[in-house]
């Protein structure tokens, strides 16, 4: 089966903000009874959106967090990552030059856990918006990863861009144990990159790689076999 499209996890795979999300989920949460570690954050909630982050959290520790507490935590962990981002570029330094890439052999879309409104502005801000053909962000379906929904309605998306129904091979690229396992029970072919986590702990991704630098169209059409299964 031919690959027909890509679909990019955004933090920890086009823009390295999962440490600008750690630092300021530290921050909001200073004047709560929540608290939460490097080595908890990653493995156990880097997966999560900001809701269920903090939901998660207050579960896990036994802490009350009525609605308008979250509401508040939300909003100001909105406000604060977007101090942090500023105008500075956050993209890895090979991301532009993958994306431009792959972008001049397939359509692309991302699936991620980060909220509409942080993807566009730092794409546009990098002029990388114009490469993607659909964007799924948090904000846009109920389900997060490591169910399946985000990568399934960009699919939907990228078909609809194409103007085409036929199944096609979309490939993820991911930089979690939740996306991967999010985008294969999408029936998706998922590369992994080491961004966020050693190859070792990524071992369930169809083919792993250490940097954007190495990968291409005929690398994805590669991992396509799964879509034949």
């Amino acid at each position: 089966m031919s690959l027909s499209g890509v679909i990019f996890d955004f933090d920890g795979v086009i823009a390295n903000t999962e440490p600008i999300h750690f630092q300021v989920y530290q921050e909001v949460l200073a004047d709560t009874p929540l608290k939460l570690e490097p080595d908890a954050y990653y493995a156990r909630y880097l997966g999560y959106d900001d809701v269920g982050v903090f939901t998660a959290l207050a579960k896990d520790q036994g802490v009350s967090l009525d609605q308008g507490e979250l509401q508040q935590l939300l909003e100001r962990k909105v406000k604060r990552f977007q101090e942090m981002v500023g105008n500075d570029s956050v993209l890895f330094p090979t991301a532009a030059a993958c994306v431009k890439r792959l972008a001049a052999a397939v359509p692309l879309g991302i699936a991620s856990g980060a909220l509409h409104h942080e993807i566009d502005s730092i794409l546009t801000q990098a002029g990388l918006r114009r490469y993607f053909s659909a964007i799924v962000a948090a904000d846009d379906i109920e389900r997060q990863k490591p169910a399946p929904d985000a990568y399934v309605h960009a699919v939907r998306l990228l078909r609809t861009a194409l103007g085409s129904t036929s199944d096609g091979c979309f490939v993820a690229i991911e930089d979690s144990r939740w996306g991967i396992e999010a985008a294969q029970a999408a029936g998706m072919p998922c590369l992994a990159i080491t961004h966020s986590y050693s190859a070792e702990q990524l071992y369930a991704a169809d083919a792993i790689v250490t940097s954007l630098a190495d990968v291409d169209a005929a690398l994805l059409q590669s991992l396509c076999t799964r879509c034949d299964e």
